[in-house]
């Protein structure tokens, strides 16, 4: 079916035509009796007094009424009373000085007549009408109203407006090889063709969100110096059953008419989700688009150098027939930066700022272990942002780090100011996630630690920083890791005899860590290589569900408390044994609040003799055990 049968029925001059004879009705029937409503109706004898009085100034003798006019304190009253039988009613009104003339006129100016009886009703109808009938149609179907019900509503970029190249997106190397061979068939397709093979139809970029899927895709349209449809799978969603697949139909249509072009489709999941029959009403929209895109994907002619591009955050919802071969052949990973990409992502945008000479992106890529391309984006505009705001020209190495910080666990909350006590514990808490970090093998150097309290809610945190990148963890090191996260606790117990809330994110992660270690990464005893729990949507943080009985699940919870409560021991025992290098340690960090990794290393190492605990910390520790 096309667009054409969504036109009106009726032409628009039949609804002018109804409306006009409803006007003419109310001006025959409604007038008068509005006109004659505006008369002040009064009895004979009124009006008698009133000639008498010499009020009335003009008298108009009908057969059944007197119409009068009637002048009192200034203002005229056109009155109204019943004729009576009165023989001397000429005479009282001339003895009266009333004029006997026309106070109603049978007649009046016929332009005037229809400029206020029809044409201006009409004009002001017709006006509202098509305001009302355009906000109405913009709303429903876009601004060129009901006739715009089909269309995609597209935005066509070409090379003068985006301008973006492959050299202007980095950190995803891979990515950027597989789609640069699309380009090169749009650039040349006869090559492809004499040797007999045909390009993929679609290519579906999945990966976390902000690593740069959408970039990716106008950089495509960049290099091939081909048209670029954009449209976001939401604008498929309408509210009348089979809108959304009648914009499918005008985006393929509009694509075949530029090829060679790449149509891309932005968060495809939106109506590419699996159909599974458990909706009706609300789910018959999303389906029929979804299945006139798959008809479209199957119908239109690749040789002609249209490319489909889509990019998801949930590959996993997606509905299999949309993935088979023919349709999105090219399944395209676009995944968080390594080190060397982060690296490269910020050299990139720091093209945009003024930086010192000094600035070591390698550095700041080894600290900003797991950020995106937008987050790296946002730490350049940060530290550009800092020097801003302390009055320098161009953006320090200090700079990016503080900004990194902030990406992390947000700015430092200066208002924010912590009693001696709570200080005192903060300090030795962060410095026992440090101490035991530093005295265990395969765990990350310390690089910074502080109790400057941030936006977050953090009131202080120890940062940790690899000097090589890990892509797998042993036993080991995720034991060492909850051991790490425990630190901060035993630390309390050690020096306080007490806890805190403090620890409440520690123990979330480590929970984490301690059961993933045994329902999925098989490293228990007890289960052996035996999956308990299910992972969706990986790049949206995971979602798990257990896979297992309750009985199973009693067991799994009892083995994760017991990983834990032994690195929770175990770190205790650390900070036991270190409990000289504990105290030292703590109270420079409570003197200066922030230590650095170089700082902690050379405290750590130094053969000082052993310090006691510091004399605020031994006062507050007796309070606290009265």
């Amino acid at each position: 079916m096309k667009n054409k049968d969504l036109r009106p029925r009726k032409p628009l001059f039949i609804y002018y035509i109804i409306v006009l004879v409803i006007i003419f009705v109310l001006n025959l029937l409604i007038m008068p009796t509005v006109r004659e409503q505006s008369l002040v109706k009064t009895d004979y004898s009124t009006f008698l007094e009133s000639v008498e009085n010499g009020s009335v100034k003009k008298a108009e003798i009908r057969s059944d009424y007197i119409y009068y006019i009637d002048q009192k304190n200034g203002e005229e009253t056109t009155c109204r009373t019943v004729r009576i039988e009165d023989p001397q009613l000429v005479d009282r009104l001339l003895a009266g000085g009333v004029a006997m003339e026309g106070v109603l006129t049978d007649r009046e100016n016929l332009l005037m007549s229809l400029l206020m009886g029809y044409v201006i009703p009409i004009a002001v109808f017709i006006l509202l009408g098509r305001y009302l009938s355009k906000r109405l149609m913009s709303s429903m179907g876009g601004a060129g109203g009901m006739m715009q019900f089909g269309k995609s509503n597209a935005k066509i970029y070409v090379k003068s407006t985006t301008g973006i190249k492959f050299s202007d997106v980095a950190g995803e190397d891979e990515a950027k090889d597989l789609l640069t061979e699309i380009v090169d068939y749009l650039h040349n397709p006869q090559k492809y063709k004499e040797i007999g093979a045909s390009m993929p139809k679609g290519a579906l970029l999945v990966g976390p969100p902000g690593t740069g899927k959408t970039l990716l895709a106008k950089a495509v349209a960049g290099e091939a110096n081909v048209p670029f449809f954009s449209i976001s799978g939401s604008e498929f969603v309408e509210m009348f059953v089979g809108m959304g697949a009648a914009k499918v139909r005008d985006l393929f249509k509009q694509a075949n008419e530029k090829a060679p072009c790449i149509v891309f489709i932005d968060e495809i999941d939106t109506i590419g989700k699996k159909r599974d029959g458990a909706g009706f009403s609300g789910n018959d929209e999303r389906e029929q688009t979804l299945n006139q895109l798959l008809t479209e994907m199957d119908g239109f002619d690749g040789s002609k150098g249209v490319v489909i591009l889509a990019a998801t955050n949930r590959p996993d919802s997606l509905d299999p027939a949309l993935l088979r071969p023919g349709r999105f052949d090219r399944r395209i990973p676009v995944e968080l930066p390594d080190q060397k990409g982060r690296e490269e992502i910020l050299r990139v945008h720091a093209k945009k700022i003024k930086i010192s000479d000094s600035v070591r992106f390698e550095d700041i890529a080894k600290a900003a272990v797991g950020a995106s391309g937008a987050d790296l984006a946002n730490i350049v505009n940060e530290a550009a942002l800092r020097a801003v705001r302390d009055g320098r020209k161009f953006a320090t190495q200090a700079d990016f780090e503080e900004s990194i910080e902030v990406v992390i666990a947000g700015y430092q909350k200066k208002n924010r100011v912590l009693s001696t006590k709570e200080k005192l514990i903060v300090a030795y808490h962060e410095i026992g996630h440090a101490l035991v970090a530093a005295k265990q093998t395969e765990s990350a150097p310390v690089h910074k630690i502080t109790i400057i309290p941030r936006t977050s809610g953090a009131l202080g945190y120890t940062m940790q920083v690899d000097e090589k990148e890990h892509f797998l963890m042993s036993k080991e090191e995720l034991e060492n890791k909850i051991a790490t996260l425990t630190g901060g606790r035993a630390a309390e117990e050690v020096v306080f005899h007490t806890v805190t809330t403090g620890a409440s994110n520690d123990i979330e992660q480590a929970t984490k860590i301690a059961r993933a270690m045994i329902s999925r990464y098989g490293m228990s005893d007890e289960f052996d290589m035996v999956a308990m729990e299910n992972v969706s949507n990986q790049y949206l943080g995971g979602d798990t569900s257990l896979a297992c009985s309750a009985d199973t699940q009693a067991l799994l919870d009892k083995k994760v408390v017991e990983l834990v409560r032994q690195q929770h021991e175990k770190a205790v025992k650390i900070l036991t044994d270190n409990i000289g290098k504990l105290h030292e340690l703590a109270k420079y960090l409570y003197d200066h609040e922030t230590i650095t990794g170089e700082e902690f290393m050379e405290i750590l190492n130094s053969d000082a003799e052993r310090i006691e605990m510091p004399e605020e910390a031994g006062r507050l520790m007796d309070n606290q055990m009265q």
